[in-house]
């Protein structure tokens, strides 16, 4: 466990912090109710705010949530886009209500997915801009110039927090599936795929390398002096860099190299 970076900045300003195990604590519940907050942000917190709590602060609780609401309501907004090959996606702020994530929403601003994003890395530029947004929403809050507008009903999507096997590779999808579970699952949870009994995480796969891509079956592993190929339903995928179990993320040519790959499969 580590301080976060909110957690440490905090500390070096003297603001006091508090970290409940569950906002259902009498103890937190007390301590916040004497702060008497006026409005209360909240980012990537991933659960749902006790109902009794939501009324503690006179402007509410205003969400920063990784999606265009109503899309991708939930845990995981930013990865369940990459998994569905979304091409614009954003940010929105809103007004927490009882729901998960139905409540009107402030204000928003759109993002292009790029093809070589991770979710690592969208979230990034979603966080960095997003910040822009919240302090914009609580500026128009405090002047009484922004109102919220109630989500429509229509375009409801859900993302559901990913497990471990949502992040297993299905060698027998698309290329273009796998392509973006990959993408979706790094850095988290991070995506994987059987050799024998050993797992093997993966980072992002390469649709061409310096030679044609060759027809493999799904999951079937092709080395070659200069890539390590994997079969999928469609193209063969070129692996970049991958993790063995107990090691660190090498490049995939050095793991083949010290490997015995002939005639094996990924599953």
């Amino acid at each position: 466990m580590q301080r976060s970076a909110v957690g440490q900045l905090a500390d070096e300003r003297g603001i006091a912090v508090l970290t409940p195990k569950s906002l259902k604590d009498p103890e937190f519940q007390s301590v916040l109710a004497d702060w008497a907050p006026e409005c209360i942000p909240v980012v990537a917190y991933g659960n749902l705010v006790p109902a009794d709590l939501l009324g503690v602060a006179p402007f509410g609780w205003i969400n920063l949530h990784f999606s265009l609401l109503p899309a991708w309501r939930g845990a995981a907004p930013v990865q369940w886009s990459l998994m569905h090959g979304d091409e614009v996606t954003g940010a929105s702020t809103f007004l927490i209500g009882p729901g998960l994530d139905d409540g009107p929403v402030f204000g928003s601003f759109t993002e292009r997915v790029l093809p070589s994003d991770t979710a690592g890395a969208l979230l990034d530029r979603l966080a960095k801009y997003g910040s822009s947004l919240l302090v914009a929403t609580l500026d128009g809050i405090e002047s009484g110039e922004l109102s919220p507008v109630d989500q429509p009903d229509s375009g409801v999507t859900l993302a559901p927090k990913l497990t471990s096997e949502d992040a297993r590779v299905r060698w027998t999808d698309p290329w273009v599936g796998v392509d973006r579970r990959i993408r979706a699952t790094t850095p988290d949870p991070g995506a994987w795929t059987m050799l024998d009994a050993d797992r093997v995480k993966l980072s992002p796969v390469k649709l061409r390398d310096p030679e044609p891509s060759p027809e493999l079956a799904p999951g079937e592993i092709l080395v070659t002096k200069a890539a390590i190929w994997v079969g999928t339903a469609t193209q063969a995928a070129c692996l970049d860099q991958v993790q063995p179990a107990g090691r660190k993320l090498m490049n995939a040519l050095d793991w083949a190299r010290g490997v015995q790959l002939h005639g094996m499969s990924f599953q």
